[in-house]
C-alpha cells in the first residue's frame, strides 16, 4: 500500500476520477491564457510612445518593463517550482495569478509624465515574479497526471500561453483606442480579467496521490514497456549532472534566435518586406497563432520522434530561416512563411522541453528541476533582443543580424545530438526494488 504525498491529499482527501486529470488540463490552459498576455506588450509599447500619449516614453523606455518583466520570470519559477514541490500546486498557483494580475493592475495609475517606475514596478517586477509562479505550476503537474502523454499535453498547456497574446492584442487596442491620452489605464479591466480568469483555473489545481497512475502506466511516469530502472532525481542531483546544463543551453539557443524576430518582427517586415504599418500589426497577430500552434505540435511531434531529434529540427529549421529571412524575405509571402517557421520553433522549444526534463529526471522534483531551467527564458529574453538590435543598428543591417543569429542556432543544432539521458539514482526506494501501485 502506498502512502499518498500529503500536499496532494491533506485538502484533497477524495480519490481522483478518470475526468479529473481533464478538469486540470482546462484550468492549466485557463491560467496559460491568463499569463501569455504578457507578449501583448508590443500593442502597449508602440501606445506609449505615440505623440498623444501622456507618458512619450522613448523607444528605449518603452522596451524595460516588458525587460523587467521577462528577467523576473526565472525568479517566480525558481520559487514557485521549489514551493510547489514541497507544498503542493494550488496555492502556488493562486498567489502567483494574484501576484500577476495585481502588478498589471498597478500599471494602469501609470498615467502622468514620470511614471515610468510605476510600469516597471507593476508589469515587470510584480508581473514578471507573479508570472513565473504561476507559469511553472501547470507544467510540473501535468506531467504527472498525464505520464502517458507528457509532451502533448504539456505542450496544450503551453500553447494557452502562446496564444494568450493573440486575444489580448485586440482587446487591448480598443481599449486603448478609447482613451489614447492614458494608454496605460487599459490595464485595469485587463488585470480584473486575469484575476478572474487566473484563480478560476488555478483552485481546481492539486497533485494526484502518491502511486497513482492511469491504466496501463507504471507510477513511475512511464509506460509498462518502457520503464527505466532508479528512482527519480533531486533537485541537487539533477544539477549534478552534465544534461540539466545541455538542456538548459539548449533552451536558452532556441529562446534567443526566436525572441530576436519576436522582438522586432514589426519593424523587420516593414524594413525587409516592405509592409505598412498596419500590415505589420497584422502580420504580429497572425504570428502569435504559430507560436501556440508550434507549442503544441513539437510537443507532440517529441513523443513520438524523440526528444532530442526534435530539438535538433526545432535549432536548424529556426537557423535556416533566420538566415534566408532578409535574402528571400522581400516578398511579404515568404517573409512571412519564414517568421511562422521561426515562431513555430520558438514556441516548440517550451512546448518540447518540460516533458523532456521529466523523461530525463523524472517528475517528482519536476517543478524545481524545470523551473531552475526556466533560466534560459530569462537570459534568452534578455540577450536575443540586446544582439538583434545591436547588429541591426542604425544602418538597419537586417543581413547581418539575422546571419549571425541563425548561424548561432545551426551550431547549437549540434548540442542535442550529443545529449542524452542521465542513468537513473538507485537506492532503497527505486521503483525496481518496489512494485508500484497503479489505479
Amino acid at each position: 500500500m502506498t502512502t499518498a504525498d500529503p500536499a496532494s491529499t491533506s485538502t484533497d482527501p477524495l480519490p481522483p476520477r478518470a475526468s479529473d486529470r481533464w478538469v486540470i488540463l482546462a484550468g492549466a490552459v485557463l491560467v496559460q491564457l491568463a499569463l501569455g498576455a504578457v507578449y501583448a506588450w508590443s500593442t502597449f509599447s508602440k501606445a506609449l510612445q505615440a505623440p498623444e500619449s501622456a507618458l512619450r516614453l522613448s523607444t528605449v523606455e518603452a522596451t524595460i518593463p516588458f525587460e523587467t518583466a521577462i528577467g523576473m520570470i526565472f525568479v517566480g519559477t525558481f520559487l514557485g517550482g521549489r514551493i510547489q514541490d514541497r507544498r503542493g500546486p494550488r496555492t502556488v498557483a493562486v498567489v502567483g495569478m494574484v501576484m500577476y494580475a495585481a502588478g498589471i493592475v498597478l500599471s494602469s495609475f501609470a498615467q502622468a509624465p514620470g511614471q515610468l517606475w510605476l510600469l516597471i514596478l507593476g508589469y515587470g517586477v510584480l508581473g514578471g515574479i507573479g508570472l513565473g509562479l504561476a507559469y511553472i505550476v501547470p507544467i510540473a503537474l501535468l506531467q504527472k497526471w498525464f505520464p502517458d502523454k507528457a509532451g502533448l499535453i504539456t505542450g496544450i498547456a503551453v500553447g494557452g500561453f502562446g496564444f494568450g497574446a493573440v486575444i489580448t492584442s485586440p482587446v487591448a487596442q480598443t481599449l486603448i483606442e478609447a482613451d489614447k491620452t492614458h494608454p496605460a489605464a487599459a490595464f485595469l479591466p485587463l488585470g480584473l480579467a486575469y484575476l478572474v480568469a487566473g484563480v478560476a483555473g488555478a483552485t481546481v489545481f492539486r497533485n494526484p496521490p502518491a502511486g497513482w497512475s492511469p491504466a496501463g502506466v507504471v507510477a513511475s511516469g512511464r509506460t509498462a514497456t518502457t520503464a527505466v530502472e532508479g528512482r527519480d532525481f533531486t533537485v541537487r542531483e539533477a544539477l549534478g549532472t552534465r544534461q540539466w546544463y545541455l538542456l538548459t543551453v539548449i533552451l536558452t539557443v532556441c529562446v534567443t534566435a526566436g525572441i530576436s524576430l519576436v522582438s522586432v518582427a514589426a519593424a523587420s517586415a516593414t524594413a525587409v518586406a516592405g509592409y505598412s504599418a498596419a500590415g505589420a500589426a497584422g502580420l504580429v497577430g497572425v504570428m502569435g497563432l504559430f507560436n501556440g500552434a508550434g507549442r503544441i505540435g513539437w510537443a507532440a511531434l517529441s513523443d513520438r520522434i524523440g526528444k532530442m531529434p526534435s530539438f535538433v529540427g526545432i535549432l536548424a529549421l529556426e537557423g535556416i530561416a533566420l538566415i534566408l529571412l532578409p535574402r528571400i524575405g522581400t516578398s511579404p509571402v515568404s517573409f512571412a512563411v519564414l517568421a511562422a517557421i521561426i515562431y513555430t520553433c520558438y514556441g516548440g522549444a517550451f512546448g518540447a522541453l518540460p516533458s523532456t526534463a521529466g523523461q530525463f529526471f523524472g517528475v517528482k522534483h519536476a517543478g524545481s528541476i524545470y523551473g531552475l531551467m526556466l533560466v534560459a527564458w530569462s537570459i534568452g529574453g534578455v540577450s536575443g533582443p540586446l544582439i538583434a538590435s545591436a547588429l541591426i543598428g542604425s544602418s538597419k543591417n537586417y543581413v547581418l543580424a539575422y546571419t549571425v543569429i541563425g548561424a548561432i542556432a545551426l551550431i547549437g543544432a549540434a548540442i542535442p545530438v550529443l545529449t542524452s539521458p542521465p542513468p537513473r539514482p538507485r537506492d532503497d526506494t527505486s521503483p525496481a526494488a518496489t512494485p508500484a501501485t497503479t489505479a
